[in-house]
């Protein structure tokens, strides 16, 4: 009976950076319109670089296709929509269109922490394991890693976002974000989400934490390995191979813990904005130039493309 009084919500209101003057919302759009260009451009291109090259048909080249796949999907759910709200200043989305949003970050997120764990074990079988690499790491064996990572963000997208949308909404709808993520939108919920908050807590435990501990795991025993090794240029090798992988882990990981580990009372909304920037925006584009400015055989094959671009153009 005492719902009979609430306002039904029909759409949300994102904040985004309105405080900020339109001048500087406008510099904002430019540069997030180059950098979501960069973004696409880039991971595209990774793509058909490591498709198109017979000698990038290996389990990492396989597996980062799929990330710079996930990144693609990433930036389409988050940046067109920010980008709207700069520069038209269409701060609404509608109900349904908050919820898919979410939806679907939640599942590009957990798609990629799995992944990148994934891309982590695959380097410790190829260093600590190299003689049964092939075996392990067959063409069946990636592809049901790969479609595991991407199938796990299908419950925690489902779950939590169906569960968020079945909560009363009964008057404010402004969400204190540029996109629809849970804790703002969580905040304007009119009923005891104190059961939610605590299966939030243990899919961010699953989804984030467990692999990031994985990957920690790997990398302690492929240094080890590494650092075993007899020759200088054994240890180069194998440095070289990890090194593209664990930046980006760094980049991405250390936002994301920052973002959801960390007290509501301790970080600002603000302060939340720019860790959010940083790897759903920052990070998928630094992703393809990390791994073509820092691998051989990518950079190779880049300016493979480019030539035979440049040829058919003079024809």
């Amino acid at each position: 009976m005492m719902w009979e009084n609430w306002t039904t919500v029909n759409e949300f209101v994102l904040m985004s950076f309105s405080t900020l003057s339109s001048e500087l919302q406008a510099l904002l759009f430019l540069l997030f319109l180059i950098i979501y260009l960069v973004t696409l451009m880039g991971n595209v291109l990774i793509v058909v670089v490591t498709t198109a090259n017979s000698a990038l048909q290996s389990p990492m080249y396989f597996f980062l296709r799929n990330l710079s796949f996930l990144e693609i999907g990433f930036n389409l759910v988050i940046v067109p929509k920010m980008l709207e709200t700069l520069i038209i200043q269409d701060t609404t989305i509608s109900f349904l269109g908050c919820a898919t949003q979410m939806y679907f970050f939640f599942f590009f997120g957990a798609a990629e922490c799995c992944l990148l764990a994934t891309m982590a074990y695959d380097r410790y079988v190829a260093i600590c394991d190299p003689l049964r690499y092939p075996v392990i790491m067959g063409l069946r064996s990636c592809a049901r890693l790969a479609a595991a990572s991407w199938f796990s963000g299908f419950p925690v997208a489902t779950v939590q976002t169906t569960w968020i949308f079945s909560f009363p909404f009964c008057g404010p709808n402004r969400v204190n974000h540029f996109f629809c993520d849970s804790p703002p939108v969580i905040a304007l919920v009119c009923a005891d989400t104190s059961l939610f908050e605590l299966e939030a807590l243990t899919a961010t435990v699953l989804f984030i934490l467990f692999p990031f501990l994985l990957i920690l795991g790997s990398y302690v025993h492929i240094l080890s390995t590494v650092f075993r090794m007899p020759s200088a240029e054994g240890k180069h090798k194998a440095f070289s191979t990890c090194s593209s992988h664990l930046l980006v882990v760094s980049l991405f990981y250390s936002t994301a813990i920052l973002t959801y580990f960390r007290p509501r009372s301790s970080t600002s909304p603000e302060n939340k904005k720019l860790l959010s920037l940083s790897y759903t925006v920052v990070t998928p584009m630094l992703n393809p130039i990390i791994y073509s400015l820092r691998n051989n055989e990518v950079k190779a094959a880049l300016r493979q493309v480019i030539r035979r671009t440049m040829g058919l153009q003079k024809l």
